[in-house]
């Protein structure tokens, strides 16, 4: 049994939309660094690589580059690389007052800044409403902001960091070692179903079309929510990601943002349908 926090559920609630918001700004902020990071990570393994066996000489050619990480440097645009302090950096109003522009170099600030901390901080507040001022509401929360962080990422650059998914995965079995969301054998068979699932797809796809249908991200981000949600949550989360996905490619196509055969993510529907069956399984 999971301990109640001495708070009233309203408050938690409530604090728990602002915690939302303020986790939902570092969100759209380590969607855009930690595929940066990674990039920089390959370019450094292929110089190392390159460098491997030549004369000392070559290692002096290697510049050393500026510290890039999720805290360094500080918040920044990220067109006049002009630094982000103060009231700039209030989730959602920054972005009402400066009319969606930077202040310094006015250019345009993308509306999913302000979408993703808003659909965090109702993310957070459903959990505190549906778990209480418990551990799970936490747990949950986490779990939450994880899948809104791999669906920003994937859509920007159809990567599914093993950064993200892999301890997504792991914090899945930890939850469930007392039975939180599922019981914890459900939960381990959950997740080797689920990469086993998506990996046999993906190879007799490739066989029958030859053409990769998806990518390795997608069976460990499945492997992860069979993790926290069980295995008996996989048909339902697998139907509605499905869904989800042939709806939003039919209304890319009609709007002309996709063109027949384009490959799409298929990672935030994976997400969208992780975050409905959390609140229907544990509902059940």
């Amino acid at each position: 049994m999971w301990h109640v926090f001495a708070i009233d559920p309203v408050w938690a609630v409530m604090l728990a939309a602002v915690l939302g918001l303020a986790v939902g700004s570092w969100i759209t902020a380590a969607g855009h660094r930690l595929p940066r990071i990674m990039e920089r990570d390959w370019a450094q393994q292929w110089q190392a690589a390159q460098n491997t066996g030549q004369a000392d000489g070559g290692e002096h050619e290697q510049a050393q580059e500026q510290p890039y990480t999720l805290w360094r440097p500080g918040w920044h645009c990220t067109h006049c690389h002009a630094p982000v302090r103060g009231w700039q950096r209030l989730p959602i109003l920054s972005w009402v007052f400066t009319r969606g522009r930077c202040s310094d170099c006015g250019a345009s600030i993308g509306w999913r800044y302000p979408v993703t901390e808003a659909l965090t901080a109702i993310l957070f507040a459903l959990c505190a409403w549906q778990f209480g001022p418990t551990p799970l509401a936490l747990a949950a929360m986490g779990f939450c902001a994880s899948l809104l962080l791999l669906s920003w990422i994937d859509l920007q650059t159809c990567l599914l960091p093993d950064a993200v998914t892999l301890p997504l995965a792991w914090a899945g079995l930890l939850v469930n070692l007392h039975g939180a969301i599922t019981p914890l054998p459900l939960a381990v068979l959950g997740a080797v179903a689920g990469y086993l699932f998506l990996w046999l797809l993906f190879h007799v796809f490739r066989l029958v079309t030859g053409r990769e249908g998806m990518g390795y991200g997608d069976f460990k981000l499945l492997a992860a929510l069979g993790a926290w949600l069980g295995l008996a949550a996989l048909p339902m989360l697998l139907l509605v990601a499905s869904i989800s996905g042939v709806v939003a490619a039919l209304c890319l196509r009609l709007i002309g943002r996709a063109q027949a055969g384009q490959a799409l993510p298929f990672g935030p529907y994976l997400a969208l349908a992780g975050v409905v069956m959390l609140f229907v399984t544990v509902a059940g």
